[in-house]
């Protein structure tokens, strides 16, 4: 049978631009699976193009089969004893079931017997027809429609004015062609497959747009009906026109970065025309992030930023139309973006009348939980935990600075521009803390305190930050578990995991001289009776994450474990410790002391008490506990030094030297000797052995 390019599209009203690439994606990608599922593909070399624009979802699939491959299958009926009787005819059970095959009494003798004994079994032997192209399209279109990624679905009547169906958006045309012939009878959402679809709103040459065969789709499309019907395509082209209009521009100047933007732009138009825009220099005194963001987000503009990265006056629009004259699509623009821009420019001119100080008292009015109080109450808190934070730093100064900056870091929530712009948060504060006259540094923490906000951002630029950011995340972590409001599953309304990472983060890549439980610990008091202390359950939360965290860093599973196995204090050691456990597993006698050390830890687990690293000299009988003992007296101390100074590395490579007299004291020395002193001894000797090696590691987790 020769095989023909398929094509199939579904036409609608406008799509929700948000979900219209996944959406498109998933058309094509579902499609494509369910006519491969039922054998309609001629090869492993049929391809998939999916097309998504405003008003069309489209897939065209390369060598497409008219009708499936027969297919010989073999049919388990029943065990023989049922379906043959003593004298080997056939049982009604045997003939009824045939009969429901398509087959009669005439079949039985072509049977097959597979197992043996009571397992044994009867066969048919048969050829499916293979499913024909209209019959495998109709079952593949059903299911790719009820499988697409819709975020919210509209149920509308059809034509008929008694039918209701459920879809994204109402749909007006399917189009269904196998190479230039109709699949006719292929129907979806109250649609039947035809020829004919539709181009640009205003611009399309011919309405509709008939095609010809599946292969001419996007040409006659782009031609015809004025529309690139490729998603991929079509952001290319915005991308193309945005960096040409920069150009004309001149100076430099560039649009802003921003793929959502870009994506979310490139599934609102059909045809992407590029133009130049601008506003009155007066509304650049206002801050660019406020501008930024309306343009961006209320507008769909793409702002024209300096080589310095300062906001320029000039803004560029994607327009759906193509005119002659753009001066109207241009000045159209310009009028609806100006009272957007005074908006901002009264919002940040009345904030400014009032300084943060002044609106401390007013946080508590607002409400942070109902649980853990007022956002008032929460400032105190992460006000007392910056302070102990700073002063276990040991830095006064900063414990000062710290403070001031965690009693303005939430006032502008209460501010009329966070109020029409929440993602301005603590950047507004920075700009009315520099108002104000404050301190750089205290202006920055109010802007750094919310830092890192997702995965891969920056952390506070100056110390002040640092601590107010993890005081305010600590006060969340330690309030959240010790009200009980832990995540589960894929639910953290709080975001408690990207604020434990947010504290591994700083503790790690500040380097910075602070115990964990320490932390923790001292948090506790500022919360007074609201809390019950989750502590520990809040410790295996953080070394959880921070075990991922190195996972992606490309460490082992073993490698994790048995640096976190002794819950080191000071995370900004984790690595470190990695490193060396790296390092000393490599050496040749990695293995062998790591085992070593397995069974000295299950000794001293099966010890009747708890056994101290302590040995009495005059109880070494044999000579290889001598040595064992003398070779820790020369390795001990001097891994120990290495420790204490934060070589790891060398530490663990120190240790190395014990394998020898470890291996003989285990084949020469009984550790449970009859005489209870000589094992008391004995097990001291190896609880100081046990002691020596597992300070960076607990390396019986690599054995």
């Amino acid at each position: 049978m020769n095989a023909s390019n398929l094509l199939v599209e579904l036409f609608v009203e406008e799509l929700p631009p948000k979900a219209l690439q996944k959406l498109g994606e998933a058309f094509g990608a579902v499609l494509f699976e369910q006519l491969k599922a039922q054998g309609l593909l001629a090869s492993s070399e049929s391809r998939l193009t999916a097309y998504a624009s405003p008003r069309r979802l489209a897939a065209h699939i390369t060598e497409v089969l008219p009708q499936a491959e027969d297919k010989a299958v073999s049919q388990k009926l029943m065990p023989v004893a049922v379906g043959l009787d003593a004298a080997g005819q056939p049982t009604p059970a045997l003939l009824k079931k045939l009969a429901a095959l398509g087959a009669d009494a005439s079949a039985v003798a072509g049977l097959q017997r597979q197992g043996e004994g009571k397992a044994e079994a009867l066969f048919y032997a048969s050829t499916v027809k293979g499913v024909v192209l209209t019959d495998g399209l109709q079952k593949a279109l059903d299911d790719t429609i009820a499988k697409l990624p819709i975020p919210k679905v509209m149920r509308y009547q059809l034509q008929d004015g008694w039918t209701s169906v459920n879809f994204v958006r109402p749909a007006h045309g399917l189009v269904a062609l196998h190479g230039t012939q109709v699949l006719i009878g292929v129907k979806a959402l109250g649609l039947s497959a035809g020829t004919a679809t539709h181009g640009h709103r205003f611009e399309a040459k011919v309405d509709p747009v008939v095609i010809r065969d599946a292969d001419s789709y996007a040409e006659q499309l782009r031609e015809e009906g004025a529309v690139i019907a490729s998603f991929a395509e079509r952001r290319a082209e915005i991308v193309r026109q945005l960096h040409a209009a920069a150009d004309r521009v001149g100076g430099g100047v560039r649009p802003i970065d921003d793929e959502a933007l870009l994506d979310e732009v490139t599934a609102l138009v059909e045809r992407p025309n590029v133009l130049v825009c601008e506003f009155e220099k007066q509304f650049l005194a206002v801050p660019q992030e406020c501008l930024i963001l309306t343009m961006k987000a209320n507008q769909k503009y793409f702002p024209l930023l300096d080589t310095q990265g300062k906001l320029t006056h000039q803004f560029l629009i994607v327009s759906n139309i193509t005119p002659q004259d753009a001066s109207a699509v241009i000045g159209g623009n310009e009028r609806v973006v100006r009272p957007r821009l005074a908006d901002a420019k009264f919002f940040f001119d009345q904030d400014r009348k009032k300084t943060l100080a002044s609106r401390v008292e007013a946080l508590g009015k607002v409400v942070y939980h109902n649980k853990l109080g007022t956002q008032g109450e929460r400032v105190d808190r992460v006000r007392a935990i910056a302070k102990g934070i700073a002063q276990q730093l040991g830095n006064t100064a900063l414990a000062q600075q710290a403070d001031l900056a965690a009693m303005l870091a939430k006032t502008d929530l209460i501010t009329d521009m966070v109020g029409e712009f929440p993602e301005l948060q603590g950047t507004m504060g920075r700009y009315y803390a520099q108002n104000d006259g404050l301190d750089a540094a205290v202006a920055d923490a109010i802007e750094d305190h919310y830092k890192p906000r997702f995965a891969g951002d920056e952390l506070p630029r100056g110390d002040v930050g640092v601590v107010v950011a993890l005081a305010d995340k600590l006060e969340t972590l330690v309030g959240m578990f010790g009200i009980g409001n832990l995540p589960t599953g894929d639910r953290d309304p709080f975001a408690l995991r990207r604020h434990a990472l947010g504290v591994i983060r700083m503790l790690v890549e500040k380097d910075l001289a602070l115990d964990l439980d320490t932390l923790l610990v001292s948090t506790l008091p500022a919360f007074g009776d609201k809390i019950t202390d989750a502590t520990p359950q809040l410790v295996e939360f953080i070394y959880d994450r921070l075990a991922n965290m190195f996972r992606e860093q490309g460490y082992s599973a073993q490698e994790i474990e048995a640096v976190l196995a002794l819950c080191p204090q000071r995370l900004s050691d984790v690595q470190k410790r990695l490193e060396a456990v790296r390092a000393f597993a490599a050496l040749p006698e990695a293995p062998a002391l790591a085992a070593a050390n397995k069974r000295v830890g299950n000794i001293l687990k099966k010890a009747e008490e708890a056994v101290q690293p302590q040995v009495n000299v005059a109880l070494l009988v044999e000579q290889a506990e001598k040595d064992l003992y003398a070779a820790l007296q020369q390795v001990a101390p001097k891994a120990e030094q290495q420790f204490a100074a934060g070589d790891y590395t060398a530490s663990l490579q120190t240790l190395a030297a014990l394998r020898v007299p470890v291996d003989a004291f285990f084949e020469h020395v009984m550790v449970n000797a009859e005489d209870a002193a000589l094992k008391a001894n004995r097990l001291g000797l190896l609880a100081t052995l046990h002691q020596a090696m597992n300070c960076v590691a607990d390396l019986s987790r690599i054995a």
